[in-house]
């Protein structure tokens, strides 16, 4: 965290915001672990007084919190959040929950079905009154999509997508526009202009911007095509450069 918060500075970025995973189901991934808030608000203070010029947001990103409404009210209630966001990376499974990146997934012959049950379990958390504020990285499988061998277009999910903007919009979420590092736009901008589109017809008035950097080195990765595709929908950045952007 405070090689980020260095790299941050070095860039000339006025705010960053730190929402650390709170995933509370393996899908796949044995390194995930509960998420240790003591230690977090730590060190995040500690990075806020090595860099005092930067303002360093705490949050934290619930995976799947519509399924683990305790565990999610757990972390939501250790203390104040500046950021909260909601997302899926898993979807059911023969042996319960599997993250869709993971074991063949999205293989061409698979990858259909697994994106659609991604998107009615995104509904589901959209529709829960999980008290979360932004919705991340909404085509989450498109970035693990075999591209290569299947293409994929958001036409071919647009009933499922609309459905999931519809709710988001009617209970006032921000909507994230993740760059995934910078990774190529058919991978990296999650969501693209279509469904940024839709967004905006859904009566959808906020999106976030966030570059997932899990690596000083990326922060910000992909964050100048994102503002374009971002403007060119009719959204502004806010006054504070903490805040959303807005139509």
């Amino acid at each position: 965290m405070e090689a980020t918060c260095r790299r941050a500075v070095e860039i000339g970025l006025p705010a960053i915001a730190f929402t650390e995973h709170a995933d509370f189901a393996g899908g796949g991934y044995p390194e995930y672990h509960p998420l240790d808030l003591t230690a977090y608000r730590c060190e995040v203070e500690r990075c806020r007084s090595l860099f005092p010029g930067l303002r360093v947001l705490i949050g934290v990103e619930l995976g799947q919190p519509h399924r683990f409404p305790a565990e999610a009210a757990a972390v939501l209630g250790a203390g104040p959040l500046d950021r909260v966001l909601g997302s899926v990376h898993c979807v059911p499974a023969d042996d319960g929950l599997r993250d869709v990146s993971v074991d063949g997934m999205l293989a061409a012959d698979r990858a259909a079905a697994t994106v659609r049950a991604y998107f009615a379990e995104l509904l589901a958390l959209v529709e829960s009154g999980q008290p979360f504020e932004v919705l991340a990285h909404l085509d989450y499988p498109k970035r693990y999509w075999p591209h290569a061998e299947l293409p994929y277009r958001d036409e071919d999910h647009e009933e499922e997508i609309r459905a999931v903007l519809r709710a988001a919009a009617a209970r006032g979420s921000v909507l994230e526009v993740n760059t995934t590092r910078g990774a190529d736009p058919r991978r990296g901008l999650c969501p693209g202009p279509a469904v940024l589109g839709w967004w905006v017809e859904a009566g959808g008035r906020a999106v976030s911007l966030g570059s997932d950097a899990h690596d000083p080195d990326r922060i910000a990765g992909g964050f100048a095509l994102a503002a374009r595709m971002i403007e060119a929908a009719g959204f502004r950045p806010n006054d504070d450069p903490a805040g959303c952007w807005l139509r």
